[in-house]
């Protein structure tokens, strides 16, 4: 109770220990302030002393200050956290009620849960109903659909859904989450996603079903759509700082530091995460270097605050616990009880690996390999590997635009407009190739009948051969494994790399990706070789250092990159706007949508040739003469020397 009246206007502070810029820890602040405490002995109503407290619950009532290990002060950290989440939210809301009760009023008010699963259920009727029920893509898809249905009626707890690339998981987690919040009176649905790609599309979805005004969306790409004005609008903002409404869908990212935050505006949710369906999608791309103490907090939100986990995926990954690995998750309950058999309905595609101890491939041998297709993916490991295949390819097509490029140096809008305009011409069977990092795997709907990959991560190369074949229409289609030329960048990507390279010699050079026999060996490969609490957060939330927690739990360790709203669509006007009235929140997020992130070599050259202009505190623009950086197609080039526009310096 210390740390969360302490901390409620400031953050849950260290107990002991001083961090920089982080104000008193907690027990200096309490021993300094002694005297005024015991000060209230003479003012404080007798009764008021008199009161008692709430009981703990139930996983910490047996506490005893002499006989508590490691976990049971994890356990006692969590729920400090979770205390402090409801004290904030508290004050926050009466303080609205009182200075604004106008945005008070507006709070609240979403579909129930029942309403919306009968939303859900004619939605993917009229689905089923549209769709070819013959082929056996569709077929497997409606076993997936049923099976969800039948596990939804099982007590809460930890679920596995395990299905292949196109199998329909998106409507039929929901339907799963809807019915078991339902039947066992969880209040809501939290939908986890790791990339801002999937999340549009996803969030796409769950609006046409449910309805804009019932999706609460929080992540950093939100963009209000058109259904959103007035006071739905308004209720979709607030509801997004304390996550009070009955279907959220949001980040990786968001939810996870905020699992670890010390920062009141992160910690506020928590308590609404309680005795909510959490379904965590792509589950396979959870950090590995932070795999403990991410287990260890999901499997607290099951057993110690009423939640119901679901972990979905298409290359399960090994967090069961076994021998190896006993901090795993326990009583996994698989939703489709023969995932083997769904792998094998589902078989789209043929692999072609290359030699084990083969030579890397040129460029140039790939590029007349892309040229002499005219519907063809191809994912690499680096930006810069993207850009400079993306332009042979087109050089040796003639130029004309043929070729699509995609990474993370182009925002979000170009590269949401570029795979649409991949989408209309697949669907018009028109010729397109695309040169991609591997943004595009994890869950982006599109569908060639040819995909090449650089030799990877066996997870990344499941998620390729998802954008390949994936309606079925095809008796197979194809996809290539080459070695490139670069190799990913260090860490879990490259460890990636590594595990699969091991398995590929063990096989002899031919590897089954499509067996989930396979997929758990080269997990174990992967976890084998990597710290799984490389930051060292376990040790810290033992000790109650909140600060530390917080500072060093970063999903995506971003720390040393700079975010730069860049010039492209209606960035400028947004820019603009945010100039006139910089102290607007929602008009700054609004700029994520037209910005990308640099590292800091890139950040320094940048700075030195005076090509950016601050435009809050880490946010930069650039600057005019400089604006030329963006390309049309490639995003935010910068080379080993920046140079302004000549034309834009005549006067």
């Amino acid at each position: 109770m210390s740390f969360v009246i302490a901390a409620h206007h400031k953050g849950l502070p260290n107990l002991r220990i001083v961090s920089p810029n982080a104000g008193s820890p907690l027990m200096h602040t309490v021993e300094t302030n002694r005297p005024h405490l015991d000060s209230l002995n003479a003012v404080v109503p007798a009764e008021i002393w008199a009161e008692q407290l709430p009981p703990l619950p139930a996983f910490l009532r047996m506490m005893s200050r002499n006989r508590v290990g490691p976990e049971k002060l994890r356990q006692s950290e969590l729920w400090v956290r979770f205390l402090f989440s409801t004290l904030v939210d508290a004050d926050r809301l009466d303080t609205e009620a009182f200075a604004h009760p106008q945005e008070a009023r507006q709070r609240g008010r979403f579909a129930s849960l029942s309403e919306l699963s009968d939303k859900l259920d004619a939605y993917i009727e009229q689905v089923v109903q549209n769709a070819d029920a013959n082929t056996s893509v569709n077929k497997a898809r409606a076993l997936v659909l049923e099976s969800c249905r039948t596990a939804a009626a099982l007590p809460p707890g930890i679920f596995g859904l395990l299905v292949p690339t196109g199998g329909g998981k998106t409507l039929s987690a929901m339907s799963f989450g809807m019915r078991h919040a339902a039947r066992h009176g969880l209040r809501r649905l939290i939908v986890v996603i790791p990339y801002t790609s999937i999340i549009e599309q996803n969030a796409s979805v769950y609006r046409r079903a449910l309805g804009a005004e019932n999706v609460i969306e929080h992540h950093t790409a939100f963009e209000p759509k058109e259904e959103l004005t007035g006071e739905k609008l308004a209720r979709h903002e607030l509801a997004a700082e304390n996550w009070d409404a009955t279907v959220i869908v949001t980040t990786t990212v968001q939810f996870l530091e905020s699992l670890f935050s010390n920062r009141s505006s992160r910690c506020r949710k928590l308590h609404n995460v309680a005795r909510s369906v959490v379904i965590l999608d792509e589950v396979q791309s959870l950090p590995v270097g932070f795999l403990l103490p991410i287990v260890e907090v999901l499997s607290s939100l099951v057993e110690s605050f009423g939640c119901t986990v679901l972990l979905s995926t298409a290359t399960t990954p090994a967090l069961e616990a076994r021998t190896g690995f006993l901090e795993g998750l326990q009583r996994v309950r698989r939703v489709v009880s023969e995932p083997q058999e769904l792998f094998h309905r589902l078989r789209r595609v043929r692999y072609q690996w290359p030699d084990p101890d083969g030579r890397p491939m040129e460029w140039e041998e790939l590029v007349e390999r892309v040229a002499s297709r005219e519907r063809v993916l191809v994912v690499v490991h680096r930006r810069a590997d993207a850009r400079e295949l993306a332009q042979l390819v087109e050089n040796r097509l003639g130029g004309h635009g043929q070729v699509h490029h995609l990474s993370a140096l182009m925002c979000p809008a170009h590269r949401s407009k570029v795979i649409e305009e991949v989408r209309s011409l697949l669907a018009e069977e028109k010729p397109c190739r695309v040169v991609s990092t591997q943004l595009i795997e994890a869950g982006v709907d599109v569908d060639f009948p040819v995909v090449f990959r650089a030799l990877c991560g066996l997870d990344s190369i499941v998620q390729a051969a998802g954008r390949c074949n994936r309606e079925g229409r095809l008796r197979h289609g194809e996809v290539f494994i080459f070695r490139a030329p670069t190799k990913p960048p260090p860490g879990v990507l490259r460890a990636g790399l590594e595990a699969t390279e091991a398995l590929l010699r063990e096989s002899e050079g031919e590897l089954d990706p499509d067996d989930p026999d396979t997929i758990e060996r080269y997990f174990r490969y992967l976890y084998f070789t990597q710290p799984l609490d490389s930051a060292g957060i376990q040790m810290e939330r033992e000790q109650f250092n909140f600060v530390e927690t917080g500072r060093k739990f970063h999903v995506i360790e971003d720390e040393f990159t700079a975010t730069i709203v860049v010039p492209y669509g209606e960035g400028e006007a947004r820019l603009q706007e945010v100039r006139k009235h910089p102290e607007r929140r929602e008009l700054l997020r609004a700029l994520q949508r037209f910005s990308v992130s640099v590292y800091p070599d890139a950040l320094a050259r940048m700075e030195a040739a005076g090509a950016l202009e601050e435009i809050s505190p880490g946010l930069y623009a650039l600057s005019a003469p400089f604006k030329h950086l963006y390309d049309a197609r490639f995003g935010l080039v910068v080379g080993d020397e920046v140079r302004p526009d000549p034309t834009m310096l005549v006067v």
